[in-house]
């Protein structure tokens, strides 16, 4: 059992991945959010509510002390955030961060997929690349999860690493939910590593 922080509870990822943990782990979940009145408790003997903004120190402080792991599914300015949450997790000795950043960031989308995703034709992707940046010169035990586009559909996903191209142009939310969930348990996979996810091009 391990002590997991979501930040971003409320969000497509951070409702997924709370499911997944309930579902197939015994983790206890702080679920930290601006507007937690969005969460819906289903097992309150493993799930706590946390309101708070990533941006206000003592809000993160109160809900990062005593955790073992934090995963992090946000939009806006990951940048802040990311720095923000490395600080947080140094001060509380907290090592293992998750963090969903995006598919091309690294330029590594080829054109068969669709290259004007890349950062260097979507300049949207920055505040992406600037999160991972700060996270990959922290000295936590990362991983950088890297999603195509969101799905619906099952569990089905292969991952490439990073300077691989990467090998699809989605992925089902719960594909990353699944993945999500493994690597909070498991602080040696993918370790101080920037994975890409999608779904498996069908072999014809």
């Amino acid at each position: 059992m391990k002590k997991i922080l979501i930040i971003g509870a409320t969000g497509t990822l951070g409702r997924a991945a709370t499911q997944t943990m309930l579902n197939e782990t015994d983790d206890q979940l702080t679920l930290f959010a601006r507007s937690t009145n969005r969460i819906s408790i289903t097992d309150t003997s493993r799930e706590t509510i946390i309101s708070g903004n990533v941006m206000k120190d003592a809000e993160l402080e109160k809900a990062m002390a005593g955790q073992d792991a934090v995963f992090a599914a946000l939009s806006g300015n990951l940048g802040a955030y990311a720095k923000k949450i490395i600080a947080a997790m140094d001060r509380n000795k907290v090592t293992r961060l998750v963090f969903i950043s995006s598919m091309g960031i690294y330029n590594e989308i080829p054109a068969s997929i669709g290259a004007g995703g890349n950062l260097e034709s979507n300049p949207v992707l920055q505040t992406y690349r600037d999160a991972a940046d700060a996270i990959e010169s922290s000295d936590l035990n990362y991983t950088v999860v890297r999603p195509g586009w969101f799905t619906g559909g099952p569990v089905n996903y292969e991952v490439t690493r990073k300077g691989e191209p990467f090998g699809g142009h989605d992925v089902s939310v719960s594909s990353i939910a699944d993945l999500v969930a493994k690597l909070v348990n498991d602080d040696t996979l993918y370790s101080r590593d920037s994975v890409g996810i999608n779904t498996p091009h069908a072999s014809i």
